[in-house]
């Protein structure tokens, strides 16, 4: 067995500090917010996705990994040991889900849009990106004086499709959560892109 990688050097005030950015991320969608740590997890989870679990996970919020991160065992020991937080099989089942591949992000439907009655019963979806830019997307909506530009990458070719899909569903469907190195931005079901105009 191998040794499991350090978590939060100062569990709480860490913990404080990238909940906060989290928080600010999905207030002020699409606007990059400094998230940063010195988390060394285990390849491939990013120190950012693993900055956001360890903020967000606890023994209540079953989680789910694309295949990257569950293609070895370090990765799951590592959120499970820090968390408590369950792994499941079904991305349908987790209350975040986590992506190391973007470009293969399975079809939204996948996950738990919520319910009539209970719509934060829904997947927050966590990607790790190579990096977050101000294009090729235009966003207004909740929390977005006007407009904000906004881009990502790597992403599938139809993201642009999907969120708009994912808003239609409002007040169901899914959050995102993007992390970049010593980023994160958030992009809430509530977001719309300009194209839909």
């Amino acid at each position: 067995m191998t040794a499991l990688a350090l978590g939060f050097a100062d569990p709480v005030r860490n913990s404080q500090s990238a909940f906060k950015a989290i928080m600010w991320a999905l207030a002020r969608p699409g606007r990059p917010m400094a998230l940063p740590t010195t988390l060394t997890p285990p390849a491939p989870l990013s120190a950012e996705l693993a900055a956001v679990a360890l903020a967000l996970l606890d023994y209540e919020t079953p989680f789910w990994l694309d295949a990257p991160l569950s293609a070895t065992a370090d990765v799951a020991d590592f959120l499970r040991f820090h968390t408590g937080a369950p792994l499941v099989a079904d991305p349908a089942d987790a209350r975040f889900a986590f992506i190391a591949d973007p470009v293969q992000l399975p079809a939204l439907h996948s996950f738990a849009p919520g319910e009539p009655d209970y719509p934060d019963r829904s997947t927050t979806v966590v990607m790790g990106m190579a990096s977050l830019s101000t294009a090729p997307f235009t966003l207004h909506g909740p929390g977005i004086k006007d407009r904000v530009g906004f881009g990502a990458a790597p992403l599938p070719a139809d993201f642009a499709a999907r969120l708009t899909a994912n808003r239609a569903l409002f007040p169901l469907g899914l959050d995102f959560i993007l992390t970049a190195p010593g980023a994160v931005a958030g992009l809430p079901r509530s977001t719309r892109i300009a194209s839909e105009d």
